[in-house]
């Protein structure tokens, strides 16, 4: 029977309560409405531990009867069951009886569905997402699983309007041109305030732009300013910057080219004035050091050259995004250890590049010739760019630091 349903008997409510409604058979009626609630039949025992002399005289008054003696009280459903349909209380029974007193019952079972729906409804927009975005399908279907929105919002009322939000926001980046994370939260969202730092909106999106843009892990105020830079969205445009040699394209940057000396452009500057031509080749190097002495050894003859300083930032990104889009052909070295292989992979998704003295073969190369080398340390990573590199380096079990290869390096950009 539904519980909820309306009784075919009439309910005495005044008797009701004064028989059932008692403060010291309240423990009674959470009881049984527990019951009600997991769809469980109201009948044998339902004992309470430890009861006060109150408790014991309300069951006696019940039941029309002392319950049994013990530490515990225990009072059997059915006796009540039958004591509010003789009465005429409650000519339906007990069930019905304890819906009039405490309100209508929502079975475990149903709410857990109905639950489960509601936050299915709550998903939808980032669902209709990853449908046109088919890029941001397996972070969607992540986002579900990993638990971060439940965290964050807790219900799904409070998801829903959440996850529209992000997915509205996703839908219009990249940003292109760049502007500042407020003026696109006031565009697009309606308030400038609404992807400030902290922010579950702000947590998710965040989230979602690494997807988009293929940005590596991290932490820390630098690197969330980073990661809003990857997708156009600016923070601080000042403090992310790339190290440069001979890069042209601009007045002050042919200057530095013509002096053969290291330049380093602010992402202000990038976002602002990129460079007007990309030349056809530009190597890239991880460590400061390979830059350095490239501008020693070659000065203003050497090739375009930019350097990662570790993590690409988002005025590395943006840098090299422009160049590939004006036709350079990218070539990357890095050090030969797994933190290497994370930033090298992280570099790919998000540009496209060819690996300069970075593959299998150059590895087992230097290690034949180089004394030695440090151990390899570290969780292993992958080589998309050249499965065997990652086989490689876990047979061999050493590092090769840039430094290392330098002098190679350097033959190559004579």
């Amino acid at each position: 029977m539904d519980v909820n349903a309306t009784a075919s008997g009439a309910i005495d409510l005044e008797r009701l309560r004064r028989l059932l409604g008692a403060p010291d058979l309240a423990w009674l009626v959470e009881r049984i409405r527990r019951r009600l609630e997991r769809e469980q039949p109201l009948t044998g025992p339902v004992s309470l531990a430890a009861p006060t002399e109150a408790q014991r005289a309300a069951a006696e008054r019940l039941l029309g009867r002392a319950p049994r003696a013990g530490r515990s009280l225990s009072v059997r459903l059915d006796a009540v069951d039958a004591v509010l349909r003789r009465s005429g209380i409650s000519p339906d029974g007990l069930a019905v009886a304890v819906t009039a007193l405490t309100g209508p019952v929502t079975p475990i079972r149903r709410a857990r569905d109905d639950e489960s729906r509601a936050w299915d409804e709550a998903f939808e927009p980032l669902d209709a997402l990853g449908r046109d975005l088919p890029h941001l399908a397996g972070w969607t279907a992540r986002l579900r699983r990993d638990g971060l929105v439940r965290r964050l919002a807790r219900t799904p009322d409070a998801a829903r309007p959440l996850l529209a939000d992000t997915a509205r926001a996703l839908r219009g980046l990249p940003a292109e041109p760049a502007l500042s994370v407020p003026a696109f939260a006031a565009r697009e969202l309606g308030s400038a305030h609404a992807l400030d730092d902290g922010t579950p909106l702000a947590t998710v999106t965040l989230s979602g732009i690494r997807a988009l843009t293929g940005f590596p892990d991290g932490s820390g105020a630098a690197w969330r300013r980073d990661v809003w830079a990857s997708a156009g969205l600016l923070r601080d445009d000042v403090s992310s910057t790339v190290l440069v040699l001979n890069v042209r394209g601009t007045p002050a940057l042919d200057w530095m080219a013509g002096t053969g000396e290291p330049a380093v452009l602010t992402l202000r500057q990038l976002v602002r004035r990129p460079p007007a031509a990309a030349p056809t080749t530009v190597r890239i190097c991880e460590n400061p050091a390979v830059l350095a002495a490239a501008a020693d050894a070659h000065g203003a003859d050497c090739p375009p050259l930019v350097c990662l300083q570790g993590q690409p930032s988002a005025a590395a990104l943006t840098l090299l995004r422009h160049l590939h889009e004006g036709g350079a052909t990218l070539l990357y070295h890095g050090d030969f250890d797994w933190g290497g292989l994370r930033i090298a992979g992280g570099l790919l998704r998000s540009v496209p590049w060819h690996p300069w003295r970075y593959t299998a073969a150059d590895y087992r190369a230097m290690t034949a010739t180089a004394p030695s080398l440090p151990p390899l340390t570290g969780a292993p990573a992958a080589a998309p760019w050249d499965p065997d590199l990652a086989t490689a380096l876990a047979e061999l079990c050493v590092r090769v630091e840039e430094e290392v290869a330098l002098e190679l390096l350097l033959a190559d950009l004579a």
